[in-house]
């Protein structure tokens, strides 16, 4: 059986590009480029509360990479190191291969160092660290939204929720569950739109909690409400799958996971969001506008607006 030492020399030590010492010693070197700041940020997932102990480690490999490089993304910035570390109640060589190589294939993707990390006993944890630069002054922050703002989301959020409801409750999708299913086990994290947002965006955040949830967050530090448009909600893709509109409109709006890009931004720069939309060839939808006051509004079909809870996912008040 393999030990620490023999996991992380055979695993963990892969090429680096723009990193001065990578694994091998006590800690990694890097050197920040001129003008920029550091980004940093910490995931944590948990078996039993973030996936399922059946899940594929490769998957899980990739997913512990792409969320937390979600994360340098909703600041606008480029992710450019990780860390990683495993609590593991076994040193299952096979397990360990294939979740290294799901880490570094999304670290390689998104032309990120994996510079490090730690392997200790315990119950199945992984712990990724990713920084980031951003030029100073420049990272787009949760309070920088102004009232009038527009509010877009990017993607198609909601899809992830339905693919876990297809694994915890058998929720049908046909044809459309495989592709639930990616969305939630591999997500894609949007850096190239938080590339282009930057100086564009006033407030931004990636959705892992689910979208109303996520929308409080910039909303509480920005100290604004909202009012969400039912009309323009993205519901189409979530249609498809046969769910129905009451199970879709839940899915989009509270689920987690999507780790797609909520921002804010000045009606006046609708045509400049559209442009960089078409040039990744990525959806992005304009769903309401921010407004004074708090809590969050739905604009219903009708014309009456309702107060709706934006309570996300809590992990202390919860249920794996």
């Amino acid at each position: 059986m393999a030990g620490e030492f023999e996991l992380i020399a055979r695993h963990f030590s892969t090429p680096v590009t723009h990193t001065d010492l990578g694994v091998g010693d006590d800690a990694a070197l890097m050197t920040l480029r001129p003008g920029m700041q550091l980004v940093v940020s910490s995931d944590m997932l948990v078996e039993g509360t973030h996936f399922l102990p059946a899940a594929d480690p490769w998957l899980l490999g990739w997913k512990t990479a792409a969320v937390n490089i979600s994360d340098v993304a909703a600041m606008a910035a480029e992710p450019r190191w990780i860390t990683l570390a495993l609590s593991l109640p076994a040193a299952d060589e096979p397990w360990v291969s294939a979740l290294a190589q799901g880490f570094h294939a999304c670290c390689q993707q998104f032309g990120v160092d994996w510079v490090g990390g730690d392997t200790t006993r315990g119950p199945r944890n992984l712990c990724a660290t990713v920084f980031g630069e951003v030029p100073r002054g420049t990272a787009v922050r949760r309070d920088g939204a102004h009232a009038g703002d527009d509010i877009w989301i990017s993607g198609e959020p909601g899809l992830a929720a339905l693919g876990l409801a297809s694994l915890l409750e058998a929720l049908e999708l046909g044809i459309y569950q495989q592709h639930c299913l990616s969305r939630l086990h591999q997500p894609t994290p949007r850096v190239a739109l938080g590339l282009a947002l930057r100086g564009l965006a006033s407030a931004m955040l990636d959705v892992s909690d689910g979208l109303l949830g996520d929308l409080a967050h910039i909303l509480e530090r920005s100290g604004l409400g909202a009012v969400i448009d039912e009309a323009a909600l993205p519901l189409a893709p979530l249609l498809q799958t046969g769910v129905g509109e009451a199970r879709a409109r839940a899915a989009l709006l509270g689920g987690g996971d999507d780790y797609e890009l909520l921002f804010t931004a000045a009606p006046g720069e609708a045509g400049r969001i559209a442009g960089i939309s078409a040039d990744l060839g990525l959806a992005v939808h304009r769903i309401g506008h921010t407004q004074p006051g708090e809590g969050i509004e739905i604009l219903q079909a009708s014309g009456l607006r309702q107060r709706v809870s934006a309570t996300g996912y809590d992990h202390f008040h919860a249920t794996a």
